[in-house]
């Protein structure tokens, strides 16, 4: 679980993101030069993508790692389920 401070960090980085996705709509609506949009876009996906990794590692450095620790086996198999899903789809983008 994500602790109040790095929380905090990735809720500004979604704001950003949020206020980047923004100017990409006004440089649609103002016909901006197409190169320069999808500046912005792969600068949003980036990211997107990064803040992504972050919440993946916390994931793993605390439910994964608990998870795994634990002497309940079903558990552990439904987290590395969980986990192989995740990388299944995080994995595509």
């Amino acid at each position: 679980m994500l602790d109040e401070d790095h929380s905090a960090k990735l809720r500004n980085r979604v704001r950003r993101v949020a206020g980047q996705v923004d100017a990409i709509e006004r440089m649609i609506a103002d016909n901006a030069y197409c190169v320069d949009v999808l500046m912005q876009i792969s600068a949003a996906l980036g990211a997107l993508r990064r803040i992504g990794e972050s919440v993946l590692e916390t994931h793993l450095r605390t439910c994964v790692t608990e998870a795994l620790a634990s002497e309940d086996l079903a558990e552990r198999e439904r987290k590395l389920e969980e986990l192989m899903e995740v990388f299944r789809r995080y994995g595509k983008s």
